[in-house]
């Protein structure tokens, strides 16, 4: 059991049976009452996210989540398609689950996949990914006053904004964290 100083950011916790991550906590104390943790919480099996308040003697369970590495197979109508590495087994995932994962996957890449009580939950990406571009405005030499930039659109459908350099058919690696362009591949 977790106490209120131990949740943090990135720990995974079982809230009303069901597995969330901990996206940010606040921890206050005022005067003579006790503390208190503010919290943002993800839940890993359907996405959504909460605000729980936890009072100063509250406690948790962790959340027993553990992790394997699976293939990305490819995407049928909502549902994402995954195979596990070690027993070729095929699971699905949804977009409301993956949120903004899905601009990143490519079919055959490798990614890991949070298992809540053996079952597959959420998957992780990794934080760089080479995607390829489908489609770019020409660069205009002499426009670099402006923005220096243009936005391209990827073979995912993300749009990002990349350098003037960068034409159709280039691989460049985006951040997923942040879904910025981060170089040339």
């Amino acid at each position: 059991m977790l106490n209120i100083s131990d949740i943090k950011s990135g720990k995974n916790i079982v809230h009303e049976k069901a597995p969330y991550a901990v996206l940010f906590h606040e921890q206050s104390k005022t005067g003579r009452a006790g503390s208190v943790l503010r919290t943002k919480l993800k839940n890993l099996i359907t996405g959504a996210v909460l605000e729980k308040t936890f009072q100063g003697a509250d406690q948790v369970e962790e959340a027993d989540i553990s992790k394997s590495k699976a293939q990305y197979l490819y995407q049928e109508g909502d549902d994402y398609t995954f195979m596990d590495n070690e027993s070729y087994e095929q699971f699905y995932l949804s977009k409301n689950v993956l949120s903004t994962a899905t601009n990143y996957l490519i079919e055959g890449m490798e990614i890991t996949v949070l298992n809540f009580n053996g079952v597959p939950v959420n998957i992780e990406i990794p934080v760089k990914v080479t995607l390829k571009v489908t489609d770019a405005p020409p660069g205009i030499k002499g426009n670099t006053v402006s923005t220096g930039g243009k936005m391209v659109t990827l073979e995912t459908g993300l749009r990002v904004s990349a350098p003037l350099f960068v034409n159709e058919g280039d691989s460049i690696i985006v951040n997923t964290d942040k879904g910025e362009y981060v170089s040339r591949a």
